[in-house]
């Protein structure tokens, strides 16, 4: 063969080389691309193995103020029924006693129809409703039934820091939203107690049952010995829960 075509083969068997070593390039450089961009969308994340991401701390509790409190509207539009009865009471601080007892939105009331004993602090809406009753429930029942004026009601209370008997629950007691009815003076001298004139005499039943069923209609929950034994002795009446229980 002639030093020509020696030489021409040569030249071609190099630029096959040149050709293949550019493809090899090429084709080096498309996988390294494509190896940036796989691992751009998280697909070079070996199997079994998770992207670490960074935790979100859990949220903290916001402090929020009681939901009713002096300070609040809802406790100046009670205030306002409440001079509009013509009652007398001392806005009281609110009060948190720990344990889930509180005192918000509190009154002391200081003067309604009639002297009533055992008060202590009671939320406003409370006292609304105790004073509205006195005046246009017991103290009309106590004329209807007795011919004679009321003078005075006695009550075992409103704020104390304790559970429903029998429970682990707090009562409405420990927020300062329930009060209990003892008894009734009336102006001769007669007292109708809850515990004696339940089942006492005609007259005496139907008082009680007729101021108990007048504050089922202003209070949410209203108990009377009908309830149970732990109220034989006086009538419990509370702002709680969803409302509409008497019994």
């Amino acid at each position: 063969m002639g030093k020509a075509a020696i030489s021409a083969m040569h030249l071609s068997g190099s630029g096959h080389r040149g050709m293949a070593r550019r493809r090899n390039t090429r084709l080096g450089v498309a996988l390294v691309a494509a190896l940036l961009l796989s691992a751009c969308s998280g697909d070079m994340i070996p199997t079994g193995h998770h992207p670490r991401t960074t935790k979100r701390a859990p949220a903290r509790p916001v402090s929020k103020p009681p939901r009713y409190g002096v300070d609040s509207p809802e406790f100046r539009q009670c205030a306002g029924r409440l001079a509009s009865l013509g009652v007398r009471y001392t806005p009281l601080p609110d009060r948190n006693y720990g344990g889930g007892c509180t005192s918000y939105g509190a009154v002391q009331l200081d003067e309604i129809v009639v002297p009533v004993t055992g008060l202590g602090q009671m939320t406003c809406p409370v006292a609304q409703n105790f004073a509205a009753w006195a005046r246009y429930g017991v103290a009309p029942a106590a004329r209807a039934y007795f011919g004679v004026e009321l003078v005075r009601i006695d009550t075992f209370g409103t704020y104390n820091c304790r559970v429903i008997a029998g429970s682990g629950q707090l009562s409405e007691h420990a927020r300062a939203n329930a009060i209990d009815i003892a008894a009734f003076l009336l102006a001769d001298g007669r007292r109708i107690s809850v515990q004696n004139g339940w089942s006492g005499d005609a007259v005496s039943q139907a008082f009680l049952r007729r101021v108990r069923d007048s504050a089922c209609k202003r209070f949410r929950t209203v108990l009377s010995p009908d309830y149970n034994e732990a109220h034989h002795d006086h009538l419990h009446f509370d702002m709680g829960g969803r409302g509409g229980y008497c019994r």
